[in-house]
């Protein structure tokens, strides 16, 4: 039966800017695909991100490029073959899952294996800003049980400080964002410890991170920007204790199932992330953050309007999306 194939740019809003130590968000930008056979539908979205040289327009170029091999029936392996891992694949491997599951009636957690999505901790972010604006913005939510802290090389000692103030008893991950040197990181490690922080993640530049090899950080220090696919893993576990698995750099849940076993494998720790995205990018990654010990999925948190039918956030635990959002047979 023909398969078509449908690519749009779309933009959510969002309520507040969000400000990483590269810059600052005001918006959502993501594509999402939409692949038909007959009357069932297939979704996928993908949020490109200008740190891996990724555009809106880049990405669906990319995808308009391969729209032959893809409308003649190219399954997700040969997916793997027409494009490198970025969202771009993302939104189309998705698109594929999704499609695949309602055509064989069957749920994507049937067809690998696991457990439907349920209710879980998910990390709820404190963007930079003063120390001030961001104890305040942890004392209202001081009762998640998980809480993300963004910060840059300033100032970091007195923002951390106020935020673990503010939420004695959540737990930490810090994030720099490649902002931090090989000084700073080894001059936090006691402050890291006596805020009781349980991550710190990519603090240094993927492209200045060989130190970290027989480093022993006193917290553990998780690979992002380091870290996109399983073929990565082999100089990463030499690195770092934890690996973030985003669907955006893999290139889709095929690869991030992939990547999540081989690290669980050589007994690295996993964190499931997210770019700023609507509820379409979270559902697919549902899959992996059931297997991870750190779960980073609050994209959809920051949009003043989701999709509809999304995950919602109760108090810092993500509740899947409605029945028949994506990969699920039921309505």
């Amino acid at each position: 039966m023909p398969r078509t194939l449908q690519v749009q740019h779309d933009r959510f809003a969002l309520t507040r800017p969000f400000r990483i130590a590269r810059g600052e968000k005001i918006a959502a930008d993501v594509i999402m695909v939409t692949l038909g056979e007959g009357s069932m539908r297939g979704r996928g979205e993908g949020a490109p991100y200008p740190r891996y040289g990724e555009t809106i327009e880049s990405a669906i170029a990319a995808i308009e490029a391969v729209r032959p091999a893809i409308e003649a029936g190219a399954d997700r392996a040969a997916l793997a073959t027409l494009l490198p891992p970025g969202a771009a694949r993302n939104a189309v491997d998705c698109a594929m899952w999704d499609l695949e599951a309602r055509l064989a009636g069957r749920d994507v957690a049937a067809m690998i294996g696991a457990p439907a999505p349920t209710r879980l901790a998910s990390a709820l972010t404190i963007v930079i800003d003063t120390p001030e604006v961001m104890a305040a913005m942890a004392a209202e939510i001081a009762d998640a049980p998980l809480l993300k802290v963004k910060v840059n090389a300033e100032d970091c000692e007195a923002r951390l400080r106020a935020v673990r103030a503010a939420a004695p008893d959540a737990k930490l991950i810090v994030d720099p964002n490649e902002s931090w040197d090989e000084a700073l990181v080894r001059g936090m490690q006691d402050l890291l410890v006596e805020l009781r922080v349980d991550l710190l993640e990519q603090p240094v530049p993927a492209a200045e991170d060989g130190w970290l090899e027989g480093f022993t950080p006193r917290v553990p220090i998780c690979a992002d920007e380091s870290l996109h696919v399983a073929e990565d893993l082999e100089r990463i576990a030499r690195c770092y204790q934890v690996v973030n698995v985003k669907l955006d750099k893999t290139g889709g849940l095929t690869e991030a199932l992939e990547l999540a076993k081989a690290a669980r494998a050589r007994g690295l720790g996993l964190m499931t992330g997210c770019m700023v995205s609507s509820s379409l990018s979270i559902a697919p990654a549902l899959h992996i953050a059931r297997m991870s010990d750190f779960v980073d999925l609050d994209g959809p948190i920051w949009l003043k309007e989701d999709r509809d039918g999304g995950v919602r956030d109760d108090h810092g635990y993500m509740l899947p999306p409605a029945p028949g959002f994506w990969g699920t047979t039921c309505a």
